[in-house]
């Protein structure tokens, strides 16, 4: 089977680099809409080099690697990236117009972040998603959380959110024809929840909230810039060499589609970027209704984090001090639960009963107290935004859904 991908940014690239290195697609078609430098040579040392990664070569084979792209053919456009035929089309920017047909290729990753309308028509406008539809491919899987522009309008029957290892088996083949992978905060977030979520039950959470401190990423100004018309947000617009910047996070809608459960919980979520370039940290706030006799402790809920580690090899459990570099990387971790930093706080939260709605309250008499035992948890996360964590997960996502295409 042959792969395509549409985009060659961040998620684009670093994809590229997992399947030629995965190899289970016989060919990658690559869509890059436009002319890139002088020509094919610049587009190959623009995928060989990577400032946060380094080399290709050496990610694939070590220190000892010699150069992997080969065989570059500016004519047909194409060349081999370890051993793995790659096309590059240059030619068409709106996903209709993308001749995936004419490359036999079935299967698509956008990794644009340009198409998110899982309901938007192909023929207006710049296009949507569903272009890649019309273009001849059959499963389309979208490196980012689907975002409904016209409001009123639901979730298409043939879209689904999953993150791999947390909910994947809501993808029906014969059902779904677009599914979103989510984001790279919500895939963490959803494997920091759900072994919590297994354990206490979701009527155990009382509410919940968390701030992603997260790597700055290509939406941002490398250096103070004018906002554009309308702009609301002006941070968007300052340096993030040298700035921490406040901004928005879609990660508690996106974790609901995911985890169902999690809608009837009251989540908030922040996010605040920081000056480096791939890894990110999860600060996650858990307000448990506790047991007056056996109080929730941190060594407890560590544990549920090891043993879920052992059976999820997505789950990492760290008994070590880390940092961030530590993480950009490695391998498949969703997350990397930081369990020397797990907190928790136990006491009784009194609730005066007079102020809770149609609570019928006689008058003259002592206004009724009750006291829930609650417990606060503070879990801290790891991620590696780009290759480790979100590129590998959609990586897994890919090879799932391929296998399950007749």
């Amino acid at each position: 089977m042959k792969l395509g991908l549409n985009g060659l940014g961040r998620i684009g690239k670093l994809s590229l680099w997992h399947h030629v290195s995965r190899q289970f697609f016989s060919e990658i078609v690559v869509n890059l809409g436009r002319n890139v430098g002088s020509g094919l040579t610049d587009i190959a040392a623009a995928i060989e080099k990577d400032s946060t990664y380094g080399r290709l070569g050496m990610y694939l084979h070590g220190h000892k690697s010699g150069r992997v792209i080969e065989n570059l053919n500016e004519e047909k456009g194409s060349m081999t990236i370890n051993g793995v035929p790659v096309t590059f089309l240059r030619k068409a920017r709106n996903p209709k117009d993308i001749d995936w047909q004419g490359n036999q290729v079935r299967l698509v990753v956008d990794t644009t972040g340009a198409f998110k309308d899982p309901t938007a028509d192909p023929s207006e406008g710049k296009g949507s998603v569903r272009g890649h539809l019309q273009a001849g491919a059959e499963k389309v899987l979208v490196s980012a959380p689907f975002k409904i522009q016209a409001k009123g309008l639901d979730m298409p029957d043939d879209a689904v959110t999953t993150v791999m290892g947390i909910n994947d088996d809501d993808y029906d083949p014969a059902r779904h024809s677009i599914v979103s992978a989510a984001s790279c905060t919500t895939t963490c977030l959803s494997y920091m929840i759900k072994p919590l979520l297994d354990h206490f039950g979701a009527e155990r959470m009382l509410s919940a909230s968390m701030v992603t401190v997260h790597a700055a990423t290509g939406t941002q100004q490398v250096l103070d810039r004018i906002p554009g018309t309308g702009a609301t947000d002006l941070r968007k617009n300052r340096s993030i060499l040298n700035n921490i910047i406040l901004t928005t996070t879609g990660a508690a809608k996106a974790l609901g589609l995911v985890i169902p459960e999690m809608k009837a919980i009251g989540f908030i979520a922040e996010s605040v970027r920081i000056p480096t370039s791939s890894g990110s940290l999860i600060v996650l706030v858990l307000n448990l209704q506790d047991e007056l006799d056996n109080p929730i402790k941190r060594s407890l809920l560590n544990s549920i984090y090891e043993e879920y580690g052992k059976t999820s090899p997505y789950l990492v459990y760290s008994a070590e001090q880390n940092v961030s570099s530590d993480i950009v990387g490695m391998p498949r971790a969703a997350v990397v639960i930081e369990s020397t930093e797990t907190h928790t706080r136990t006491a009784s939260i009194r609730v005066n009963l007079q102020t809770l709605k149609n609570f019928k309250f006689e008058a003259g008499s002592t206004p009724p107290i009750l006291e829930v035992p609650l417990t606060q948890a503070v879990i801290y996360g790891w991620y590696d935004n780009e290759l480790g964590s979100y590129t590998n997960m959609l990586g897994e996502l890919t090879v799932s859904v391929a296998e399950r295409m007749v």
